[in-house]
């Protein structure tokens, strides 16, 4: 850990940044959507009814398209095979509505189509949820207790706690990591079968998707980067104290 007149220098340098840059794509997230959603698509083709046609023009027909409530809180379920568009989404004929639709569908596609990275990531889920709940609990409990004497018979064992924890927690840091390349194809997809099946007419509606897209993108990218500074900052906590 690196201090400057009392301040934690490492806090700043990693996780400062992702914090704002998580907190200005929420905020553009809603605007962009919200702008866009104000702009109804040439053809009046609803999330919905785009998300169908995306579906059967990739030649997919056992994807279920179910309707939940709030907004973008769409998402498409892998196991189930049900894609779920939100109030916000799933009737409206508006360009974003209908980016965002087009975005879920696109995980649907690679879901068909066995694209690895989505393929890792529902592997990672299992171990990146349990590192994200006790990874850093572990690192830092071998950590304190390895400052107790009584303890001392006991180090090799908490210091195997404390790798354990740091591995567990890096699962957690690569299943963010692998969720951008998920993210960001199923975007591209989206917008080229969007313009390929007819659904956009022109650049204006393409544009328009690409804008609120590129915003929910970011979002991830910003959970990636705080992810690693979370584990940065936790691997020098304990590269620090093991010096000691």
């Amino acid at each position: 850990m690196l201090y400057y007149g009392g301040l934690d220098l490492t806090y700043l340098v990693f996780a400062v940044p992702a914090l704002l840059l998580g907190l200005w794509a929420q905020m553009a997230v809603k605007t962009r959507f919200a702008k866009f959603d104000r702009v109804q698509t040439k053809k009046a083709v609803t999330g919905a009814q785009a998300a169908a046609i995306l579906l059967k023009a990739n030649g997919i027909t056992d994807v279920k398209i179910a309707r939940i409530s709030g907004s973008l809180t769409d998402n498409y379920n892998p196991v189930t095979k049900v894609l779920s568009l939100s109030d916000s989404t799933y009737s409206s004929t508006s360009i974003a509505a209908v980016g965002v639709a087009a975005h879920e569908t696109g995980h649907a596609i690679q879901h068909n189509v066995g694209y690895f990275p989505l393929s890792f990531r529902r592997m990672l889920v299992p171990v990146a949820n349990l590192g994200s709940a006790i990874g850093p609990v572990l690192a830092l409990a071998g950590l304190g207790f390895g400052y107790s004497a009584q303890m001392e018979a006991y180090l090799p064992f908490l210091q195997l706690l404390t790798n354990l924890g740091l591995m567990l927690f890096a699962c957690a840091t690569l299943f963010y990591l692998v969720t951008l390349p998920v993210e960001f194809n199923a975007s591209r997809r989206a917008l080229k079968i969007l313009k390929g099946a007819g659904v956009f007419t022109d650049r204006e509606e393409t544009s328009g998707a690409r804008e609120v897209l590129w915003a929910a993108a970011m979002t991830y990218v910003a959970s990636a980067l705080g992810a690693i500074a979370n584990f940065v900052r936790l691997l020098l906590i304990t590269r620090k104290n093991r010096r000691r």
